[in-house]
């Protein structure tokens, strides 16, 4: 008696008729009417999975690894359809070759009978090649209907932190807008990404699939026009942190903002003018610099970048007779002025100006107490969850004890958060300013660190130095802040 194996496949967008259970169903009665064996562990089931893609089906993987042995485990693969099996041409010749020539295991379609003569190959054929000619059309109207959908403003994904979905539109979710609008504020009140998601996972704030806050997903929702009431939907695929992307489509929704127009806006000037900061062909990998403050100082006459020429720094296109700047300057007196100019800003010689001034932006107050206390309060209903588990006998006493244990620590260091956040005084934002300048001034001082590490650490500081005046001689330091 043969041995079979059943491999079934359902996509999100398959109908009723091609449910795991209609097609098992179907598989059993065609391997009972002609007496093959199926046993449980040989049916393979890939549910809610394209089969355009081999790879990225576990079942399907599972499968084949296991018909590699030896002795071969089974002598044919069962399936509803060939569709089931593949809809990629490349892939369904690929395996079946494998299956059929090198380990003597065929591939039968129970509800598309192509015969067992030479035409049986031609016929699958013609079958595969209709079932991916449907595949991609099917993508293609998909995707032109979602497009259509996006530009109406309709709901394209899953709610984004801060929302959920009540029919078929997004609904705030007051505790978790509360979180966003903090993101933001704090953002635009001079903290970084990583600083963002550093706090908002002290206070046990997690994304809506449980993970802990990172950098990148702070840097999502500051780039997110969900919040300011807009839908984003790319029809080219994910967007890959290219926020920018000239294919995406970002139209009205229907739905409430979280973010004013203000805010949002002062968060994008922001996060533009820190891209600015590291140039689009800077390599901060490099180790090769003769000086840390290559690429950033610039003649006041043609703009061009001045390079260091054997220990001075001159412009380029003064060489060349096309630049009418003046001289050059010792690379040793460039390092030493712009480190002066650090230390102390009242040097002669030296103007001091800063790129694109902010206008003071007083922030909104975040109520971070309130952030706090709301992750308290769905601990407590964890704790009662956990409890109620016991009781009901479906944890045994060592996991409640376990789970208690967990959610009561984690209780108790968002209550000393809580008191911390109480006790401290606002700071003074000059004053980090210059702490924060003394420490980075001190690591260019520093010998012992490269001049690749030096130039990064200069770029964050420094936007352009401008090398001119009446005598060639005066520096203009322009800073970021």
């Amino acid at each position: 008696m043969k041995v079979a194996a059943a491999y079934i496949r359902v996509s999100t967008d398959d109908q009723v008729e091609f449910s795991p259970d209609s097609q098992l169903e179907k598989i059993k009665q065609y391997a009972e009417r002609n007496q093959i064996l199926l046993p449980k562990e040989f049916i393979f089931l890939d549910e809610g999975i394209s089969g355009r893609n081999a790879a990225k089906r576990p079942a399907f993987n599972e499968m084949i690894g296991l018909a590699k042995r030896k002795p071969k485990p089974f002598d044919v693969i069962l399936v509803w359809k060939y569709s089931r099996f593949a809809r990629n041409r490349e892939d369904s010749v690929v395996y079946k070759s494998m299956l059929r020539k090198d380990l003597n295991i065929d591939v039968v379609s129970i509800s598309e009978d192509v015969g067992d003569d030479k035409m049986s190959i031609l016929f699958e054929a013609m079958i595969e090649a209709m079932d991916e000619y449907y595949s991609i059309n099917l993508a293609e109207e998909v995707k032109r209907g979602m497009t259509e959908k996006a530009k109406r403003g309709g709901i394209l994904s899953i709610a984004a932190f801060g929302y959920k979905v009540e029919n078929n539109e997004y609904v705030i979710v007051p505790e978790e807008a509360e979180i966003v609008r903090k993101a933001f504020n704090d953002y635009v009140g001079g903290k970084g990404f990583l600083s963002i998601a550093k706090e908002l996972n002290a206070m046990g704030v997690r994304t809506h699939r449980g993970n802990r806050i990172e950098n990148r997903t702070v840097e999502y929702w500051l780039n997110n026009p969900v919040y300011i009431g807009k839908i984003r939907w790319n029809p080219e695929g994910r967007l890959s942190r290219n926020y920018a992307s000239d294919t995406a489509i970002i139209s009205d929704g229907t739905h409430a903002p979280i973010i004013d127009d203000e805010t949002w806006h002062r968060a994008q000037e922001k996060m533009k003018a820190q891209k600015a900061r590291f140039r689009k062909y800077y390599n901060p990998d490099r180790k090769d610099l003769s000086h840390w403050l290559t690429g950033i100082v610039r003649c006041e006459k043609c703009g061009a970048v001045l390079s260091n020429q054997g220990g001075f720094f001159g412009c380029s296109n003064r060489a060349r007779g096309t630049c009418k700047g003046v001289g050059y300057i010792s690379a040793e007196k460039l390092d030493n002025t712009v480190l002066n100019a650090l230390t102390d800003i009242m040097l002669p010689n030296v103007k001091l100006e800063f790129a694109e001034p902010e206008a003071a932006y007083q922030t909104k107050v975040n109520d971070e107490s309130k952030i706090i206390s709301t992750q308290i309060q769905r601990l407590e209903i964890r704790l009662e969850r956990v409890k109620l588990a016991y009781e009901d006998g479906a944890d045994t006493l060592e996991e409640y004890k376990a789970n208690k244990k967990s959610i009561l620590d984690e209780i108790e260091n968002l209550k000393k958060l809580l008191e911390t956040r109480k006790e401290e005084e606002p700071q003074n934002e000059a004053d980090v300013s210059k702490k924060e300048l003394r420490r980075l001034t001190e690591i260019l001082k520093d010998d012992g660190i490269s001049n690749a590490e030096k130039n990064k650490v200069a770029r964050t500081i420094l936007k352009e130095i401008v090398k001119g005046g009446e005598d060639g001689k005066t520096l203009k330091c322009v800073f970021w802040r």
